[in-house]
């Protein structure tokens, strides 16, 4: 038997009594609605689960704070298909410059354990560019967050199959356009395969001094500025800071419901906007770029985009409101991918 994960953060970014864990998953899943709005592109609904969701994008942050947020993704997972789950999440504390695999045969969550795919890792690592996987010491794995904190809303979403469910745990690294787009390339047959689900974990905007990051910038027209929190003329502009976060926030989201990988590269080097999960999203896109073509994918953002891939975001929100230069905030958002089924 292999070496178990454990739930290093249980206890403190979230509840480790399973049954308490288990009351507080279902309360935020059931406060979504059957029928979610679309927010970016804005306008439609779609009907919770949705058929043929491939992937979904959701935060990492304590469940306190992104629980609600994160189980608007998970409410558009249909499960019926699904065999194997890819968390890819990024590394916060070991520096990296490739992505690494887990070492591990079981995750350990309150709720239970969850194997992990070790045929499916054994599989990545043995095609052509094979080398190019690092394997996660047990220290960096258990001391990373961004992948733990999917866990227990993977278990509920799965509880009545989970014996059948395999993890591919994936920790990507700090890596550059061309990386992300061969990681993309290696993982994109996975991404094709209905019985496949992709969890891609990031927080975005990550706004304060404690961040080193203070962008404002009131409207389209005007320069962005960085503010200091000591500043004592305060905001420069009638446009609450949350706003302008906020206006950030779904800039980015824009490119990424766009399915243009090098769109949204380009918008991160313009803005620095400190979104944890940057890399885990290039890679998600670098994927669906290697399987459609771009006059393919121009038809994305369309209200009928059955016959091209489509990715929505239906929940955005902020840790907290910020109105001063002193404040801080995590801004949080879900969204999910539906592939064509032909």
């Amino acid at each position: 038997m292999g070496r178990v994960r454990e739930a290093t953060h249980a206890g403190s970014w979230y509840s480790d009594d399973g049954a308490q864990l288990d009351r507080e998953l279902q309360s935020w899943l059931d406060d979504v609605p059957g029928y979610v709005r679309e927010i970016e592109p804005e306008g439609a609904h779609c009907q919770a689960p949705v058929p043929g969701a491939r992937a979904i994008i959701g935060p990492h942050a304590g469940l306190s704070y992104s629980g609600a947020t994160a189980a608007y993704a998970y409410r558009c997972i249909d499960t019926s298909k699904v065999r194997r789950v890819f968390l890819l999440g990024p590394s916060h504390h070991v520096y990296l410059e490739k992505c690494a695999l887990s070492g591990c045969s079981e995750y350990q969550t309150p709720l239970g354990n969850i194997q992990v795919d070790r045929e499916t890792i054994d599989e990545l690592r043995s095609k052509p560019g094979g080398d190019a996987w690092q394997t996660m010491s047990i220290a960096a794995d258990e001391d990373e967050h961004s992948l733990e904190m999917h866990l227990p809303f993977i278990y509920k979403t799965f509880e009545s199959t989970i014996d059948r469910i395999r993890l591919v745990p994936i920790m990507v690294g700090n890596l550059r356009f061309a990386k992300e787009q061969m990681y993309g390339e290696m993982l994109a047959p996975y991404l094709a395969n209905e019985e496949n689900l992709f969890v891609i974990s990031s927080d975005f905007c990550h706004w304060g001094s404690r961040f080193r990051f203070t962008l404002y910038k009131e409207s389209e027209n005007t320069r962005a500025v960085q503010l200091a929190a000591r500043s004592r003329t305060g905001v420069p502009g009638e446009l609450p800071i949350w706003k302008s976060i906020e206006n950030l926030d779904w800039a980015g989201m824009r490119e990424i419901a766009r399915l243009d990988h090098r769109a949204f590269s380009q918008y991160l080097e313009e803005t620095d906007n400190t979104i944890c999960g940057r890399h885990p999203i290039g890679v998600l896109l670098a994927s669906v770029n290697a399987l459609y073509s771009r006059n393919q994918l121009d038809g994305a953002l369309a209200a009928s985009a059955a016959d091209s891939p489509r990715l929505r975001f239906v929940k955005y929100d902020q840790s907290s409101k910020v109105h001063s230069p002193k404040d801080s905030s995590v801004s949080y958002a879900s969204a999910y991918l539906c592939l064509p089924t032909h």
